[in-house]
């Protein structure tokens, strides 16, 4: 039987498809169409021009989130799921929560402007973050080997937050145009705020992260909750200040840019925490043959690792460059693998079947892209670092 080497790097059986991914792809596909067909009937000429406009911020922020993936990619089925459950399930089950939290906190206020403050204070917030963070928290469950560190659980929250205001944004830019208020609409919410949902849902992603790098005991439980409890809190602050005029929303604008400076801080400190693992774990298995020291300080640096990628690709086709990307991914696994160990993250029978399946990853990746023995003179050796 012909092992697949991308099913090892996913962690899931040889051979197996990934049904789970799969059907929950469909699902949130079937319900994101039912969501763009409601909008359609609604919208009339103006949903057009609603979707190309939602459309727009995507083209800009989905390869920003997907740059901080670069030292250890996620599974595309993944990360399209991630997208795909903001967009359709979250959206879809929400559109119609709000809108019975609306009519029930209107008729107990008797005033419509008070029902749509609160609804978007205290409803809204709790109702979008907590369908939000059941892919996550399915994720963490199903799929917890797939989040290694906290730029893990970034990129899958923020994934989720994008699919999530696409759609939403489509719904704005309809009642927008209706009264003519589309620039200013657009202006706020594709320009000055794009960023909110995949900001509040971020948060979850970190709790989610936390608890799948922990020991079992009950930070695995709380992590997560807090999480979620401090993306509805965030998301609850934004609403009430942005909706409290110019000083309103300039507070709850900087609000906003301080959460993303502090993420960035995050995803920089877990890259050097990847580098350092890296370094740390990989010259252990030199002795081996499946790693040199050269390969170690390529691996540790992006500018490196693209370099290989290049020489790979130029030297033996796309084959050569494939088995390339497997190797620098097998390796980096590896290192997060002994990490895993020593917190005690998973049962270690489980972590050596997944140490043997690497290194016989990195070894047939390596005799594809590498046919002799020799390193000396690598042509990445000298870009690395």
């Amino acid at each position: 039987m012909t092992v697949d080497p991308s099913a090892i790097l996913r962690g899931r059986p040889p051979g197996r498809a990934p049904a789970g991914a799969i059907v929950a792809i469909a699902f949130s596909s079937v319900c994101l169409m039912i969501v763009l067909a409601f909008s359609a009937m609604n919208g009339g000429a103006s949903f057009v021009v609603g979707l190309l406009l939602a459309l727009l911020p995507l083209g800009i922020w989905l390869p920003v989130i997907l740059a901080l993936d670069r030292m250890e990619p996620e599974p595309k089925n993944a990360l399209i799921l991630a997208f795909l459950w903001g967009a359709g399930v979250a959206a879809l089950v929400s559109m119609v929560l709000n809108t019975l939290n609306f009519v029930v906190i209107t008729d107990l206020l008797v005033s419509t402007d008070d029902g749509w403050y609160w609804t978007a204070v205290v409803g809204a917030p709790i109702v979008e973050e907590v369908l939000k963070a059941f892919l996550l928290f399915g994720m963490l469950w199903f799929r917890r080997h797939e989040i290694n560190g906290l730029t893990d659980g970034i990129i899958y929250a923020s994934m989720v937050g994008l699919g999530f205001a696409a759609t939403e944004n489509i719904t704005y830019f309809i009642q927008a145009a209706e009264v003519d208020q589309l620039g200013f609409v657009f202006l706020m919410r594709a320009v000055i705020a794009p960023l909110l949902h995949p900001l509040c849902t971020a948060m979850t992603g970190i709790g989610v992260a936390v608890a799948a790098m922990s020991r079992p005991g009950m930070l695995r439980f709380t992590a997560p909750l807090i999480g979620l409890t401090g993306a509805i809190a965030l998301h609850s602050l934004w609403n009430a200040a942005s909706s409290r005029g110019i000083g309103g929303l300039a507070s709850a604008y900087l609000i906003g840019l301080v959460v993303m400076i502090v993420l960035i801080v995050v995803v920089q400190r877990e890259r050097r925490r990847l580098v350092g693992l890296i370094l740390h774990y990989l010259p252990k298995y030199i002795p081996t043959g499946v790693v040199a020291m050269v390969d170690v300080q390529m691996l540790s640096s992006l500018k490196a690792r693209k370099a290989a990628r290049e020489w790979a690709t130029s030297r033996g086709g796309r084959v050569s460059g494939t088995a390339m990307r497997e190797y620098q991914q097998a390796a980096t696994e590896l290192a997060i693998l002994h990490e895993r160990a020593e917190h005690a993250a998973a049962e270690p029978a489980e972590l050596e079947n997944q140490r043997q399946a690497l290194l016989w990853v990195m070894q047939r990746s390596r005799a594809t892209f590498l046919p002799t023995a020799g390193t000396a003179n690598l042509p990445w050796a000298t870009t690395a670092h």
